[in-house]
């Protein structure tokens, strides 16, 4: 499973292929479709790769991508039981 996604602005887009270019994992390929301006916008061809790394959204010159990570972290834990309370120390306890 992706430890991030992308989010893609397409109308923003104006296919300079920086996201493309400088992704790590190679989540990114520019389409064959066109944007209103005439442009090939970016979009997802292995989104199983994303790490969430933001790297696309930082050498954007449009502000037209935003990598972002998943919170499998949170979902993990609202599934289990919360942890233990801490117990008094013997030195708390005989403070009262």
């Amino acid at each position: 499973m992706a430890k991030g996604s992308v989010q893609i602005v397409a109308e923003r887009c104006k296919a300079c292929g920086f996201c493309v270019e400088f992704c790590p994992t190679h989540v990114l390929a520019l389409s064959s479709a066109f944007n209103a301006k005439g442009y090939h916008t970016p979009y997802m061809v292995h989104p199983e790769k994303c790490s969430g790394c933001d790297l696309c959204g930082m050498y954007c010159p449009d502000f037209a991508i935003f990598g972002f990570k998943r919170p499998q972290a949170a979902e993990a834990a609202a599934g289990s039981p919360p942890p233990p309370l801490p117990r008094e120390s013997k030195e708390e306890q005989d403070a009262r």
